[in-house]
């Protein structure tokens, strides 16, 4: 492991087993009577949010307090970046406060990296999405969610996704969960299809390592996971389809749809969903949806990450193996 976490791009298929399989080991210990390690004990994480978050915010909270950690939750809102701080000012303060790691979501693409290189703190970054660049965490509890369901929890210890046709349906490119998703499934040997309007492909798309189409319709009977992602008005300065209803006529997900997927076949989200339009409720709603699986992952991924980087680099391969860190 490396001391941050700032791409998928950056981990090796080892990194990413490691990741997955450390993961395993901290759901256990979600089904505890007393969900709490000791490995973080004494150390500070900073949870830095310069965008308004809930999943990813609650999710890496309830990691740190799981492993111990004290934490420190700040938000650009009411801070003294809402009065024209810097990024370096706000870094330095930490840095000032002694904290051992900085979990942080900023709207510019490339901060996490910034701040990790630039030599204002001495602590260990966790990138926690960057404008419309990358979300590695979201990405490594995707990869674990489809080891889970596709190869079993057990059956999957050290196992990647290798043959697993993964098919991404939506905003590609505004989305950093697109990216990061299509870095680490490729890196973790599966086999990545695109699927959006072509104003909503990103200019370069063909040097991404996965295949592009237009027709959802025909790689649905071809998918062993299909993810579909929200629409991200919010990053939008123009109209990229037509209306909301013609978008889900061709792109959106529902039960006749649903049906002509493989049985064993998963529909993923990474969240929050907009129902009715990339997806119906009944899909939604559906055994085969993992959209809460994924939430209840999160915790698992983002506690075996922060354990990695600060509680040691040894895989946890067994319980008494965590207890004694």
């Amino acid at each position: 492991m490396q001391r941050h976490l700032i791409s998928a791009a950056d981990l090796t298929r080892d990194d990413a087993v490691l990741i997955l399989d450390t993961a395993e080991e901290m759901a256990r210990v979600a089904d505890r009577p007393i969900k709490k390690l000791p490995t973080l004990r004494g150390r500070t994480v900073v949870n830095l949010f310069f965008e308004d978050s809930t999943r990813t915010r609650i999710s890496f909270e309830a990691a740190e307090k799981r492993l111990s950690a004290d934490v420190i939750n700040f938000t650009a809102k009411g801070s003294s970046v809402s009065k024209g701080e810097s990024l370096k000012d706000t870094a330095q303060t930490l840095e000032a406060m002694g904290v051992d790691a900085v979990v942080i979501r900023h709207g510019a693409s490339g901060a996490p990296y910034r701040l990790a290189n630039s030599g204002w703190i001495d602590a260990a970054v966790i990138n926690a999405g960057d404008g419309t660049h990358q979300h590695p965490t979201q990405a490594l509890l995707d990869a674990f969610t489809m080891r889970r369901r596709l190869v079993g929890r057990d059956a999957g210890i050290g196992q990647d996704l290798a043959g697993k046709r993964i098919t991404i349906v939506g905003d590609i490119l505004h989305g950093r969960v697109a990216r990061s998703n299509v870095d680490l499934l490729h890196t973790l040997g599966a086999e990545v299809t695109l699927v959006a309007p072509p104003t909503l492909v990103p200019v370069g798309v063909e040097t991404w390592p996965c295949e592009v189409s237009y027709d959802l319709d025909s790689t649905l009977p071809k998918s062993d996971a299909v993810m579909m992602l929200r629409v991200q008005r919010e990053r939008m300065n123009a109209a990229f389809f037509p209306t909301e209803r013609e978008y889900s006529r061709r792109y959106g997900l529902d039960a006749d749809r649903m049906a002509r997927m493989p049985e064993h076949a998963i529909v993923m989200h990474p969240g929050p969903m907009v129902r009715g339009m990339e997806i119906t409720a009944e899909v939604a709603d559906s055994d085969r949806c993992t959209a809460i699986e994924q939430v209840a992952n999160g915790v698992s991924i983002r506690m075996a990450v922060l354990y990695l980087l600060l509680g040691g680099n040894e895989p946890a391969v067994s319980h008494t193996r965590i207890e004694e860190k």
